[in-house]
């Protein structure tokens, strides 16, 4: 398993993460200060505000976890991957997306560029 693969792995167990300080302290660990995070629905620049973002989406989605929809796709400091979320306990995702993450030099995350492939009907 390379590094990056390991990150994502890292960052996507973040987003499943529910315990405040927990998730307050893996986003330290994993982002860097001055990270920024963007996706269709708003950016966040820092770790305070990734948090926040995390903290958001599992309480629009509650009981629903995030998963790697594949492979890591990786090169020099960049990965892109899939990923799901589904309601726990089902195959079935109800959002997909795709990730692009660049790491820094001190091997954190400082950019993740999030798409939406699928999401639920209004």
């Amino acid at each position: 398993m390379s590094d990056l693969t390991e990150l994502a792995g890292r960052y996507i167990a973040l987003w499943n993460e529910r315990d405040p300080e927990l998730r307050h302290k893996f986003v330290r660990e994993i982002w860097t200060e001055d990270a920024r995070y963007v996706d269709p629905l708003g950016q966040a620049n820092g770790q305070d505000a990734i948090d926040a973002t995390i903290a958001g989406a599992q309480g629009q989605f509650p009981g629903f976890t995030f998963r790697l929809g594949g492979a890591v796709d990786e090169h020099h400091d960049v990965a892109r991957f899939t990923w799901e979320l589904a309601p726990e306990g089902s195959d079935e995702a109800v959002v997909v997306g795709f990730d692009v993450a660049v790491r820094s030099a001190d091997g954190r995350l400082q950019q993740v560029y999030g798409f939406l492939d699928k999401v639920p009907a209004a």
